[in-house]
């Protein structure tokens, strides 16, 4: 189910990556218009109805052509939508940051109480590290692990509900996928990698014998609800620190980032704010 909340956040990302990708900075940005489709086994209509209002071109597959192309699933959505590639998006990200003045500053913290007298707020984004630096074992990893192919010829998207995706970048394609739960290993595995490319070529054919330049593996921060609020740490004789909590995301880190980025900027701004009243 899809809150209200991250609706306004889905839309706000949206407005912010589709602007990007049909912009003199879409390649810095790393930002792509592509076409696609998603299959599924089950009716979507209703889980779908809030993309096919921010998409270009959705529509529903023909059952006779998911048959056509020996597709084993029911039901099909067609559209266009924004990939992004953070290899490009993340440096440019952190070069706009520190051009409007911002810092990076590499240093591990134990505990947010650490930076209690140094700044008036702090915005806390650590995504899975919740767990070690607030003891919040409500965030769990979902492991994921990727294949890399050399695939000039493949210019759509592709993806399933039982998580079998092709992904264009440039020219080649990322593959997966898995999505398991609570598995923190970080080590590319032969057999999953193995079926992960099984798997696709079953699909797509024509991604047999393609070149394998890469594979990856991650942890998809995730929570039951991703956890978006302000809280008040007592600091002791440091005073108080306000703390602003955004993390636990999972695999919508993109999709969401923007928007759920705006709105951690209002509670922060909510809170100098109010800070300053007082004063």
């Amino acid at each position: 189910m899809t809150t209200p909340t991250k609706r306004q956040w889905t839309k706000d990302s949206w407005k912010y990556f589709s602007s990007l990708a049909q912009s003199p900075q879409a390649e810095e940005t790393g930002q792509t218009l592509v076409s696609g489709v998603v299959v599924n086994n089950i009716s979507r209509d209703e889980h779908y109805a809030l993309l096919a209002s921010l998409v270009y071109d959705f529509h529903k597959i023909p059952e006779d052509y998911l048959k056509r192309k020996k597709w084993n699933y029911k039901y099909g959505y067609s559209f266009t939508s924004v990939i992004t590639q953070t290899p490009k998006f993340l440096p440019w990200l952190t070069k706009k940051f520190c051009e409007a003045g911002g810092s990076l500053v590499n240093k591990k913290l134990n505990s947010l109480t650490e930076l209690a007298g140094q700044y008036d707020v702090v915005a806390n984004c650590c995504g899975l590290g919740a767990r070690e630096l607030l003891g919040d074992n409500s965030a769990f990893p979902i492991r994921g692990q990727l294949v890399m192919v050399k695939a000039p010829w493949i210019k759509q998207f592709f993806l399933s509900d039982d998580d079998i995706y092709l992904i264009p970048h440039d020219d080649k394609i990322i593959i997966g996928g898995v999505r398991e739960k609570n598995n923190f290993s970080l080590t590319a595995e032969k057999d999953t990698r193995e079926r992960i490319l099984s798997r696709a070529e079953a699909l797509f054919p024509e991604v047999k014998g393609a070149q394998v330049i890469g594979e990856w593996v991650g942890l998809r921060p995730a929570r039951e609800r991703v956890r978006f609020e302000t809280e008040v740490l007592d600091c002791g004789p440091k005073g108080k620190l306000p703390v602003v909590h955004n993390y636990g995301h999972s695999g919508q880190g993109i999709t969401l980032s923007w928007g759920s980025g705006i709105g951690a900027a209002q509670l922060v701004h909510s809170v100098v704010t109010s800070s300053r009243s007082k004063m």
